[in-house]
């Protein structure tokens, strides 16, 4: 096409924006918005009629040759007008620009996993629902996505449930060393943690019984050869003149076979002693002393304040020196029926949202979780394809811009979109409309089949919200932006920005 007709259908694409904007403005104080949808409606009409009578009245329209060229015009031109049509001030147009956001920002993913789910090799399958398409196989049939044995030209996983100490080489650092790309441990900072709590196992809210022992407290231990001071605290606190039965085989003196919960239900005080002192590593030990009702007393985790149902609620020998000090709140705690009912009220009240936010965790299978990771892994790399949709994440109108988030609950995979306003960028707006959308969503918790009747709540509260490539350490205890600055940094630095989300 010669330059005069380049020139002249400039001048005729000039004209036509100049005659819709003429015709735009020229009811700018009559706020009717239906009169502006109707016009935006026409337009792409009238520009194809525009640019169709103008190439004709040139008189060298080859509609085989320039159908391409049309078409592509055509699209560019209602395209930008569109996109332009958005641009006024107000509340309407920038519910307009997350519709635009929402539609942009969607990606068609190369793999759905509902019809092609993650396949994990080593383990049979010990799960019945999941939030993503999940199957374990023997390893001897197709590709898999994962296999718990180091395995080149897929992902690599190591569960274990037992304590470093023992066995150095689940340690995390020492995994990864070993060609480990997912470790699963009771580590709290594993990809996937593999706790020993749960709702479903240990009936924690059980009520309280009657303390009808003469003996402050039981033990039931059974490793002579712990890594740690279990058994010297124990005879530090029958020096202290603390008495104590001992059902197990170290330093027994209560015979018979008996059922450990049921027997530590009749004591004021059990011993929750651990055979290796590791953070996280917290074992059944601790959880049937609080289905009990029974007051644990602490050898193992240093971070063992972590796992309390509510502050003041275990009692914690951190070293050995501390066996004499314990053994006074002890006998304290069982002389003053007040202050020893203190320790137990989370029985009656509920425990506090910390701890239900850790226990609700398993909720959702180990083995799921890992398929959600898994999943999460997928796409994340999907999305790094240079050949992917690029979106815009973001929308600017006039002096307002808008930004898309993507948020989901701990647990599920499937994200929802969540909008945030350049003028209100904080952590608060964030929450807030977090809470606005999953209820307006009908959402239902993963944790509300899971926990007992007693704690369990209507109403949706938001107790963490975090970047989604945190680990549970992070989430439950560590992480927090520093100030609304950083959170806005975090949204501007990254587009589209993903977080999850646990509620309580």
């Amino acid at each position: 096409m010669s330059n005069q007709r380049l020139s002249r259908m400039e001048d005729s694409t000039i004209s036509v924006r100049s005659s819709i904007n003429n015709h735009i403005n020229f009811d700018a104080n009559n706020n009717n918005n239906s009169y502006k949808r109707k016009c935006t409606n026409l337009l792409p009409i009238f520009v194809g009629l525009v640019v169709i009578a103008e190439l004709t009245f040139l008189g060298r329209l080859d509609l085989v040759k320039n159908a391409d060229l049309v078409n592509s015009f055509y699209q560019f031109t209602t395209s930008s007008l569109s996109y332009k049509m958005l641009a006024y001030s107000g509340e309407d147009e920038l519910e307009s620009c997350e519709a635009w956001l929402e539609k942009e920002d969607s990606v068609q993913y190369f793999r759905d996993f509902r019809e092609n789910p993650i396949f994990i090799s080593g383990e049979e399958e010990d799960f019945k629902t999941c939030d993503v398409g999940c199957k374990f196989k023997d390893g001897s049939s197709a590709k898999v996505d994962a296999a718990f044995a180091t395995h080149g030209g897929v992902f690599s996983v190591l569960r274990s449930m037992e304590s470093s100490k023992y066995y150095p080489e689940i340690n995390i650092s020492t995994a990864r060393r070993n060609g480990y790309n997912i470790v699963m441990t009771t580590s709290l900072s594993s990809d996937v943690p593999v706790g020993y709590f749960s709702w479903a196992e240990y009936d924690i809210m059980a009520p309280v019984q009657p303390k009808t022992e003469k003996a402050l407290a039981a033990a039931f231990i059974s490793n002579c050869q712990a890594l740690n001071f279990r058994l010297q605290a124990l005879k530090a606190l029958e020096r202290a003149e603390v008495k104590i039965d001992s059902y197990g085989s170290c330093h027994r003196n209560r015979g018979g076979k008996v059922d450990k919960v049921e027997t530590l239900k009749r004591y004021k005080f059990s011993f929750a002693f651990e055979n290796s002192n590791e953070d996280d590593y917290v074992t059944e030990k601790f959880f049937q002393s609080l289905v009990a009702g029974s007051v644990p007393v602490v050898v193992g985790a240093p971070n063992i304040q972590d796992f309390a149902p509510a502050p003041g609620s275990l009692l914690h020998i951190k070293e050995l020196r501390d066996a004499n000090e314990v053994s006074k709140t002890m006998k304290y705690l069982a002389e003053n029926p007040s202050a020893y009912n203190k320790t137990l009220r989370w029985k009656y009240e509920g425990p506090s949202d910390s701890f239900k936010a850790l226990i609700d965790m398993s909720a959702v299978h180990s083995s799921c979780r890992l398929c959600i990771f898994l999943a999460t892994k997928i796409r994340e790399k999907e999305e790094e394809n240079p050949n992917l949709k690029k979106r815009p994440c973001m929308c600017t109108r006039g002096s307002q811009t808008v930004y898309h988030l993507y948020v989901r609950e701990r647990g599920r995979f499937e994200m929802t979109s969540i909008f945030l306003r350049s003028d209100n960028l904080t952590v608060e707006a964030l929450e807030a409309a977090v809470l606005l959308k999953f209820k307006s969503l009908n959402h239902v918790p993963v944790w509300k089949d899971e926990r007992p009747k007693s704690i369990r709540s209507d109403e949706l509260k938001l107790y963490r919200i975090y970047p989604l490539s945190m680990t549970q350490r992070q989430a439950l205890y560590t992480f927090k932006f520093k100030g609304n600055t950083e959170f806005e940094n975090h949204i501007k630095e990254n587009h589209c920005s993903k977080f999850e989300v646990i509620f309580v």
